[in-house]
């Protein structure tokens, strides 16, 4: 399996894989959204031998009161669901995560599990001040910092780019 960049014959079937992946095309309709919008996006696929299984996309976040601290927002991932539990979001997680360092991001954010994403070194957000715009348990809004003390005397409410209200 290999961990690339999406190309553009790859986006129907990103969508299709996202649908499939959650209950609802929200998901699907917010990437597209985010692809034609945000800059600059990270945007990976799992590809096991010409078959699209997995999807992750990170896009860039605000934080009110930083100052000036690139941080990178992950949402959403997707893997099919007939392929889960194969270390493929794993592989996609840590992917993105070392790319987003390549392009000089501090840290990246995550509403997700708490079970899941520790093991990327992720923690409560509010650990640095950080709180997240939505109204979400503290234990699910997560920062994994990307450079060492990325975060240290960063606080404030971190916003996602507007395509997430209005996918």
């Amino acid at each position: 399996m290999e961990i690339r960049p999406e190309r553009a014959a790859d986006i129907p079937v990103i969508r299709a894989l996202n649908r499939a992946a959650f209950e609802t095309a929200m998901e699907a309709e917010l990437v597209d959204a985010l692809r034609d919008q945000a800059e600059p996006i990270v945007s990976l696929v799992a590809d096991d031998r010409g078959s699209i299984v997995g999807h992750i996309l990170f896009s860039p976040v605000t934080l009110s009161g930083g100052r000036g601290l690139k941080i990178m927002g992950l949402a959403p991932m997707a893997v099919l669901p007939a392929e889960q539990r194969r270390g493929i979001g794993s592989a996609l997680v840590s992917a993105g995560l070392e790319r987003c360092r390549q392009l000089g991001c501090g840290a990246v954010v995550v509403l997700g599990h708490p079970e899941y994403y520790p093991r990327f070194g992720f923690v409560p957000a509010s650990r640095f001040g950080v709180t997240c715009e939505y109204d979400v348990p503290d234990d699910v809004f997560m920062v994994c910092e990307l450079a060492p003390d990325a975060m240290r005397g960063e606080s404030g409410t971190i916003r996602y780019h507007a395509a997430f209200a209005n996918p």
